[in-house]
């Protein structure tokens, strides 16, 4: 994995604002003793949570959207490190290994891109070839190891390798015997767009295209921000549910607590992938924020929910921005991070 890096104890403890009388989460998380040994470590830690960045918006702006996604892990990681480690959460729970760097190949696409559209068409065959190839490497060896990963950041392409090396890790670790896994997904948008080159819209198309994705029930849909031709595609599918934020808020056809139970109950047939991305959080900083949405208590309550799941295969936290190409800012968006990954946590245990 060229474009990964690792931490060290020493990086995380200079994250950590240490205090008398006080216990951090980042005094406790387990890290890598050297940079070589991930595999090894892997299959020794007796820690079941693998935590790892995806700072990337590569997949954003393959998808014609505003850049910043890649911003998001850096004040995460601050933030999550520097919670309190208390007998509810003690922090040995997880490891963080490290996150992936792509500035490089962004830097090259900006540079020697000539005009829109082959800008769009390396940014796609970078998703593809790059990002794509890496993350399921990762993904695959985490979980061949019999451990749950947890992605941070980036755009909701990675849903894509993080299903395909999650199946395959599954698989490889003699916990399934199928390369497929299933998918619940907390979004405004589907995320099944045509396969088009990829980007962050179309993960779950690929996914369920080359069939690493069996079943996928999708939460919060937007009827704003929904094609029809979409909206066609996921109602002929006999594997896909999907429910729209106004039937849950608007037209009162069932509350948030029942619609998130039936897509679990959709999906509970095999091991499964849990999805969130921001942008379904009222007013959270993303390259497809809006003023319409969820609340935080309510994305609190679907990683509570999701946690209890005895078939997790990994979680998947996207698409949030800490900054914007276009000037906006978000100085909340590691702590809301990091607040909604120690609820996880907490309720898998």
């Amino acid at each position: 994995m060229k474009h990964f890096r690792t931490y060290t104890r020493h990086d995380v403890l200079n994250m950590t604002r240490i205090r008398r009388y006080e216990t951090k989460l980042g005094e406790k998380i387990r890290v890598l003793e050297s940079a070589g040994s991930l595999a090894s470590f892997l299959d020794d830690t007796s820690s079941r949570f693998i935590l790892f960045g995806i700072p990337e918006d590569l997949g954003v702006r393959a998808n014609f959207g505003i850049g910043g996604a890649d911003t998001a892990w850096a004040p995460f990681i601050s933030s999550f490190v520097n919670l309190q480690s208390t007998d509810r959460f003690t922090g040995e729970e997880m490891a963080l290994i490290g996150y992936f760097d792509f500035s490089e190949v962004l830097g090259v696409i900006e540079k020697n891109a000539r005009g829109m559209e082959e800008r769009i068409d390396a940014l796609r065959h970078a998703v593809a070839n790059i990002v794509d190839e890496e993350v399921e490497g990762l993904v695959k060896m985490i979980t061949s190891a019999g451990k749950v990963p947890i992605a941070i950041g980036g755009g909701h392409n990675n849903a894509y390798p993080l299903l395909k090396g999650a199946a395959k890790g599954l698989v490889k670790s003699g916990r399934a015997v199928k390369a497929q896994l299933n998918a619940v997904n907390l979004d405004a948008h589907a995320d099944f767009r045509m396969e088009e080159g990829r980007h962050s819209g179309n993960g779950f198309r690929y996914a369920m295209q080359e069939g690493y994705l069996g079943k996928y029930a999708v939460v919060g849909l937007q009827e704003n921000y929904n094609a029809q031709s979409i909206l066609d595609d996921l109602y002929s599918n006999v594997n896909i549910q999907y429910i729209f934020h106004e039937d849950i808020f608007i037209h009162e056809k069932l509350n948030f607590r029942q619609a998130i139970a039936q897509a679990f109950h959709f999906s509970d047939d095999q091991y499964m992938g849990i999805e969130l991305d921001l942008d379904v959080i009222k007013d959270t900083l993303s390259s497809a924020g809006t003023p319409m949405g969820i609340s935080v208590d309510h994305a609190r309550q679907y990683m509570y929910y999701a946690a209890q799941n005895p078939k997790l295969a990994y979680l998947h936290i996207c698409e949030g921005a800490e900054s914007l190409l276009d000037g906006r800012t978000d100085p909340l968006m590691g702590k809301l991070i990091a607040c909604l990954v120690a609820d996880f946590i907490k309720a898998s245990l």
